[in-house]
């Protein structure tokens, strides 16, 4: 870990600890040992913080592959440079860098935190999305296990899109670690874009059933596809 990272590791678990109040469950799901990815669901730009409290608090200090946007948000932006985190430029060849880098911190038995989907939910009802296919490509890369991280509650401490902060009264935030997901039978096989589709959707399907029981709540039988959404749109204007 870098110079400074237990400070601000300290930091980022008293700032939340004065917003949120803790329902954490399935630590026991956490790799005691060894490289692995843990992945969540994407609301609000509070996630980070309440992902990572929930990792560092268990003992496993978190790396984030995260977009660059989320590097110039309040507070978010500042820790995760302070915490010498990887930013993702996509579209670029820098992303390229930002993959090596995280599969040599698993090589080395480090962790990577990941949001599959890239970017903030635009779901309407904030259920998950479609998500791109780079945490499956590390994950089938590297060989380590997926551990599904559901996560609910952040988006009343701070709403999607929104930049002011609501940290009183203090806010309840509900994480699930779940077991590994089976990427079993994909590893070894050469990374197409089927193989990696259907990597990314066993992620996404796994943590949709997560949220679903955090939720209370059905989520609808076809995700959120934001690609989709585009094209319809362009297609309407044409």
């Amino acid at each position: 870990m870098p110079r400074g990272y237990k400070f601000a590791g300290a930091l980022i678990r008293g700032l939340v600890w004065t917003m949120t109040k803790k329902d954490w469950h399935g630590a026991e799901n956490l790799p005691a040992t060894g490289g692995f990815i843990a992945v969540s669901n994407h609301v609000t730009y509070a996630d980070p913080l309440t992902f990572a409290h929930y990792l560092y608090n268990n003992g496993c200090p978190p790396r984030f592959l995260a977009k660059e946007g989320l590097f110039r948000a309040p507070i978010v932006g500042w820790l995760l440079r302070a915490l010498d985190q990887v930013e993702v430029h996509r579209g670029t060849a820098q992303a390229k860098e930002a993959v090596v880098a995280g599969l040599d911190f698993l090589a080395r038995g480090d962790m990577i935190a990941m949001f599959p989907e890239g970017t903030l939910t635009r779901d309407p009802d904030l259920w998950p999305m479609v998500a791109r296919t780079g945490a499956a490509r590390m994950a089938l890369e590297s060989g380590v296990p997926v551990i599904p991280v559901a996560q609910w509650g952040a988006q009343r401490l701070l709403g999607r899109y929104k930049k002011l902060l609501k940290p009183i009264p203090r806010k309840k935030v509900t994480v699930v670690a779940g077991p590994p997901i089976d990427l079993d039978d994909l590893k070894g096989l050469p990374l197409t874009k089927k193989v990696l589709r259907e990597a990314t959707d066993r992620i996404m399907a796994t943590l949709t059933v997560m949220v679903e029981e955090l939720r209370g709540e059905k989520a609808p039988a076809v995700p959120y596809d934001m690609r989709r959404a585009k094209s319809d749109i362009r297609k309407a204007k044409s």
